[in-house]
Parts: structure tokens; sequence; C-alpha cells
């Protein structure tokens, strides 16, 4: 097929269902293939295109060299009712992190919190998703995760540390959830693609060159910079220490040593389910979330500004939107789905009317 000239719309179930054609294609199994479907359609309808739909044929690469595993056994250890370690056995981040999801829900229920920490997956993935996830079931969703080392770290030459996320998701409900959901970084990898591609030059202090010279140069940067200097690079190492050193499968000192099998692709995340019920009240709870939201959105607009608004309420909308109209496919994306479509025996998707 060739490239449509623009983006075409695709209606989300539409989209939804071919991803998991594709990926079960792939080697995943129906129930896996569209749990991370969902989460790929998930980003791609709040608008964060660079997790969402175009992440399937990197996927299916990652299945197709063994990085990761088809058929993994995902085991759940425990020996205290609000912790357990979910052993990924190498799945792919969408299927480990919403069984780990799952399993804080499920202890944070008899618990009030309950933290569940991820060993050994494949790329996470938006983490947005498994926060939000532990919201929908009235929680609140706190996540975070470490994976390969592609940042600076202040005083350090070269790539340092990963540019671990967090999220936290707060259920409202009059209002939509609030979702944070940020790297460590101050720019994306992506957005060094994107800039080098449109010959574009980058902000200051965003990006720097293989031995960690910073530079606004696109053809120069080859990695981000940590978000506030110090302050990035100190969480994104707390966050190793967090996930990946907690469950036993440290990646900061492999990657570093001398160990070739150090730098073999892998994260480790730690999900934390909060139960307002335990806390003095559910119903208290949301009400004065919806409260304090509501207070935010009533302080006065600074000049110049569009509105005030909280973590989460603008990709909601958009969600809302493309729900509605279908989610938009850039070109290359969709000629890079029909290709793999054809070679899988997968038929494409129809663009919304």
């Amino acid at each position: 097929m060739s490239t449509p000239p623009s983006k075409v719309l695709v209606p989300a179930e539409d989209l939804r269902t071919f991803c998991a054609a594709l990926l079960e294609k792939g080697g995943l199994s129906a129930e896996h293939a569209r749990t991370t479907a969902d989460v790929f359609v998930w980003a791609a309808l709040r608008g964060v295109d660079s997790h969402g739909i175009a992440r399937v044929p990197a996927y299916l690469d990652l299945l197709e060299k063994g990085v990761a595993n088809a058929d993994a056994r995902i085991v759940v250890e425990s020996s205290a009712p609000a912790a357990a370690v979910l052993d990924a056995d190498r799945a792919p981040g969408p299927v480990a992190l919403s069984a780990a999801a799952d399993e804080a829900v499920t202890r944070a229920r008899a618990t009030g919190v309950a933290a569940v920490g991820v060993r050994r997956t494949v790329h996470t993935g938006a983490i947005g998703y498994y926060v939000s996830r532990i919201a929908e079931q009235g929680l609140v969703g706190i996540g975070f995760v470490a994976g390969m080392p592609n940042m600076g770290y202040t005083g350090v030459k070269g790539a340092a540390v990963a540019t671990s996320p967090l999220a936290v998701a707060v259920p409202a409900r009059q209002h939509a959830p609030l979702l944070l959901d940020m790297a460590t970084a101050t720019i994306a990898l992506g957005k060094i693609r994107q800039a080098k591609a449109a010959g574009t030059p980058l902000p200051e202090g965003a990006a720097a060159t293989a031995d960690g010279t910073p530079t606004t140069d696109p053809e120069e940067a080859v990695m981000p910079l940590p978000l506030g200097g110090a302050k990035g690079s100190g969480m994104s190492l707390a966050f190793e220490l967090l996930t990946s050193v907690l469950v036993g499968a440290p990646i900061f000192a492999a990657f570093h040593s001398d160990d070739p099998a150090g730098r073999g692709h892998r994260q480790n995340a730690l999900l934390i389910a909060v139960d307002p019920a335990a806390f003095g009240g559910a119903d208290v709870f949301a009400q004065d979330v919806d409260a304090t939201l509501g207070t935010l959105k009533g302080l006065p607009v600074a000049d110049g500004a569009q509105g005030v608004f909280y973590p989460g309420e603008r990709s909601a909308a958009v969600a809302e939107g493309r729900g509605a109209k279908g989610i938009p496919v850039a070109p290359k994306v969709w000629r890079e789905l029909a290709e793999r479509a054809d070679r899988l025996g997968v038929v494409l998707p129809e663009a919304a009317e």
C-alpha cells in the first residue's frame, strides 16, 4: 500500500483490534496481544504518539529477535501481604505491568497500601496507563520505571543513567483524574530525532553529544540531559534503587561493568496502589480532590496563558476527541504498519469517515 499524503483517521477500536492481530501474529497469546494493544491505543488516544501504535513494529522486532519473550512465565513472589515481586520472564512491559497494577489493587484493598515490583520486563510503554488503571478502581496509583542508561548525569562524561519516568494518577469524580506522567529527561529521544529530521535546533540545555557536551545541534546530539540538572539526575538514580535494586535485578551497575551481558535490554518497575478508604474514607477523598482541582481551575489566568490546567486534563480532552473522531496515524507509521500487515497476513483497518 502506498503512503497516504496526510494523516489518516482510524477508529480507536479498529486500531486496537488491528494492533492486537499484528502482535498475535508476532507470537503473543490473544490475551497478551490485546493487553499490549490496549496500552498503545491508550497512549495514541491521549496524543502521546511516541508511545502509541508507532511502537508496534518495534515490539514485533523485539519478539522476533527473542528480546521479548512471547511465552513468558510470569510469577508473583510475596512474603508480605502488602508487597510482591512480579518476575516477568522478559514479557513485554504492557503485559507485565498490567498484571502488576491489578495485583497492587487487589492487595491494597486488603492492606490499604500495596507495592508490586516488576523484575525483568522489556520496554514498559506509557507508564501513565498503569497508574491510570489503578485510579480507575478508585485508588491512587504511583509508578516508577528504570531502564538502560541513555541520559547524562550531572558531572559524568557520557551517558550514565536512564530517562526513568514516574507517574501518579489520582481519581476524581467531577473532573478527569489527575495524571502526572513525566520522564527525568529534559527532552525525549524522539524529539531529538524529530529535530534532526526537520533540521531545527534543540533547546538550550536539553541534549548533549556522546561525551556529554551540551549542544543545540540535532546532528551532534545523541542523548538527552536530565531535567533540572542534578535534580533529574538524582531522581533517575533513586528510581534505579527503588525498582531494579529493590527487586534484585540491578541495571546501572551491570551496565557500567565489564560484563557484556550487563548491556542486554531490560527494564524494571515499581507500582504502588493507595486505597483512600484506609485514610479516612474514599467519598471524602474524592470530594476533596474535586474541590482542589476546581479551586485550581478557578484561579486567575496569567496574561498570555490559554488557561489553567492540571496534569492529565488536556490529554483526557484529546482522548475524548480522538475517541469520537478517530486516531490520526502519521504517513510513515501507516506505511510501516501496512508493510507488517502485508507480511503477517493481517487486514488493514479502514479509515474513519
